[in-house]
């Protein structure tokens, strides 16, 4: 089957399950690190954006963001991400439940 195939496929379980509900993505940045201040620095710019931290390890910046649906989380790491200078990999976990959000536990 051929990627295109595939990554429609994806779309559509995903846009089925998430609809048109936000969307809280957490993103895992892997960038070139003579540009990571730079590349932070745009990625903070972003309305989308809550939080973005700078960290050690295997990822360099973790982000937080929140979207109005699936289709716009989608084309904030094609189109936002994906155009600057230094990103070399994301990896986007959507949030599924909250259990705590800015020191504020969630009730059950």
């Amino acid at each position: 089957m051929e990627k295109e195939v595939l990554d429609a496929d994806y779309d559509s379980v995903i846009s089925t399950y998430y609809g048109d509900e936000q969307v809280v993505a957490v993103i895992m940045v892997k960038v070139d690190t003579k540009v990571a201040d730079k590349t932070a620095q745009e990625v903070a710019d972003f309305d989308s954006v809550e939080d973005i931290f700078m960290v050690t390890g295997d990822t360099d910046l973790i982000i937080k963001a929140r979207f109005g649906n699936y289709k716009e989380l989608k084309q904030f790491v094609v189109n936002g991400l994906g155009k600057l200078e230094g990103i070399k990999e994301t990896k986007t976990l959507m949030v599924v439940s909250t259990y705590k959000e800015k020191g504020i536990k969630k009730e059950a």
